[in-house]
């Protein structure tokens, strides 16, 4: 399961927590502008915007979990089982696999205007990565500077509702989860006046009581008014340092972690990774569960008219800074650059 959110102060920022059993090697990974990006059904495009995001690359094709183009606009996919239904292909469509709606929208599109008009024609249908990597049940959010969408594939058809609270986790679908927060309107992050009675003289014994009744499990659906609470309720300086670190703490509001949420025969689900992106300067923030230093990697120090994906391994391993202690140690973690390859059965 999954949390996406957005934050806004003096720039914009997509941000969000991926939460599975274990990792499948996903990497910081920047797909150029001339990287050539085939689409099974929707040919082969050879130049398109730049992009930045975290991806499982497989055979050269990078499979985005998230990412935020040159141009600010972002998109980041969560899990939806039993409720995502992918169609056949259909004629007079552009018929899309879900694993290439984040760079066939990010390749072309600037805003969620743009990304409107292309879904008029979107198909989304049941077409697998590879034999090894099926499909994955996902919806997912979409965001410029302005504002976010959540477009869901289900059973009815395509489903594309304004987000005006700019978060997403999984199950329900959206229109659910935007109804299930008025059962907690009386929320409030100012301490809260006594309407139990006016025959008896009540106080706040405590700060947050408020907040009395915000959903604390980890369940999608809770979740989703929680990081909608500590995220419409943010307050922070503008400044870049204040800014990431506020949205970190958002989305630190609904990590998971291991030992919390068993997931069967797999483990335990955690928060892997959660990323901050200030998407007005392609700078892609990061943790890991294993290392709660913020990494960057900055989408404008590469070539991006290169022809090659560059690929940073994720940083694991936890960073300390020994304060009063000798210099730290310096770590490299320099990118891999990985030439086209176009394959015949991609």
């Amino acid at each position: 399961m999954c949390t996406a959110v957005t934050y806004r102060t003096h720039d914009h920022y997509f941000g969000r927590n991926l939460d599975l059993p274990s990792s499948y090697q996903e990497t910081v990974t920047i797909t150029p502008r001339n990287f050539p990006l085939p689409f099974r059904r929707a040919g082969l495009r050879r130049k398109h915007y730049a992009i930045i995001g975290v991806a499982l690359v497989d055979r050269g094709y990078p499979l985005y979990y998230d990412a935020t183009n040159e141009k600010g606009l972002s998109i980041a996919g969560l899990n939806f089982p039993g409720n995502a239904d992918f169609k056949p292909e259909a004629r007079d469509m552009d018929n899309i696999a879900p694993y290439e709606l984040i760079p066939w929208l990010l390749g072309q599109c600037t805003s969620l205007d743009q990304v409107k008009v292309l879904l008029r024609r979107l198909n989304l249908i049941r077409l697998p990565f590879s034999e090894r990597l099926p499909l994955t049940p996902l919806h997912w959010m979409i965001s410029d500077r302005d504002g976010s969408m959540t477009l869901e594939s289900v059973q009815e058809g395509l489903r594309v509702y304004d987000n005006p609270v700019g978060v997403l986790t999984n199950n329900p679908p959206f229109d659910f989860q935007m109804h299930h927060l008025t059962n907690f309107l009386n929320l409030t992050r100012e301490s809260p006046t006594n309407r139990f009675s006016p025959e008896l003289h009540l106080e706040p014994y405590s700060l947050g009581m408020g907040a009395l009744g915000l959903p604390g499990d980890l369940s999608s659906a809770s979740r989703f008014v929680r990081a909608a609470f500590t995220k419409l309720n943010s307050v922070s300086g503008a400044s870049e340092s204040e800014s990431i670190s506020q949205c970190f703490h958002i989305l630190g509001s609904v990590a998971q972690y291991r030992g919390c949420a068993r997931a069967g025969d797999d483990g335990f689900e955690h928060t892997l990774y959660t990323s901050c992106c200030n998407t007005d300067r392609g700078l892609y923030y990061y943790t890991t569960y294993e290392n709660s230093q913020i990494t960057c990697v900055d989408l404008h120090r590469e070539r991006l008219d290169s022809d090659q994906l560059v690929v940073y391994p994720m940083l694991k391993g936890q960073r300390i800074y020994l304060q009063n202690g000798c210099v730290p140690q310096r770590y490299h973690a320099g990118p891999l650059r990985l030439p086209p390859q176009i394959f015949k059965n991609l």
